[in-house]
């Protein structure tokens, strides 16, 4: 790099700059237009827009054991105009799978100190490969945002994760079959062991 009064290297540049405190990248900030929200009168519009979807799940449960498996999801959502569905759908996948593992798997347990012992993957089961269901079909809403956003495109990270409530839901279906029973009493998440307690009530 060069400069009127002197030539440096551009890792000198950088020691220089980081060295006088002289910040070398730029920040910008993005504010949400439309949104405004009162705590105090409950009124306003917390969200510039809301996406949507539905899911349709089908489960096998293991009266003797509680043990279940997913067989079959279906899923409709709404990511207005996807600028890449294959990015889309994949994100629709793992949202409900992770969600899917939080209804039927995740148990939180705590010590007798009320410390939670199940703070990682690697203290309690999160969903595997083996868990996926073999149909398992994820379908656009094919709608663009009507609010003004990059080419009428919605996020999708996070609002998959709540359509997994359709595989709880099913399992509680399963149970009142199971049981003869319209009334069950189904504790999250669905594991083996609060499955088989819910079929013996």
């Amino acid at each position: 790099m060069s400069a009127p009064d002197a030539v440096l290297s551009w890792e000198q540049l950088l020691d220089d700059a980081y060295k006088s405190r002289v910040q070398l990248w730029s920040d910008g900030f993005y504010k949400t237009p439309k949104i405004h929200y009162d705590k105090h009168t409950l009124t306003g519009r917390p969200f510039y827009y809301f996406s949507y979807g539905a899911a349709c799940s089908e489960v096998a449960i293991d009266t003797l054991t509680g043990e279940s498996r997913v067989l079959k999801v279906d899923i409709l959502h709404d990511v207005g105009t996807s600028i890449n569905p294959a990015i889309d759908i994949g994100q629709i996948e793992g949202g409900f799978v992770q969600g899917m593992g939080w209804l039927t798997t995740e148990q939180l347990v705590w010590n007798d100190k009320g410390l939670l012992q199940t703070h990682a993957p690697s203290t309690y089961k999160i969903p595997a490969t083996g868990d996926v269901p073999e149909h398992f079909v994820v379908q656009l809403w094919p709608e663009a945002n009507p609010e003004d956003n990059v080419g009428g495109s919605k996020a999708v990270g996070e609002p998959p994760f709540m359509l997994a409530i359709s595989v709880w839901e099913a399992l509680r279906d399963a149970v009142a079959a199971a049981n003869g029973s319209k009334q069950v009493k189904l504790d999250a998440p669905a594991t083996a062991e609060n499955v088989l307690k819910a079929l013996k009530l």
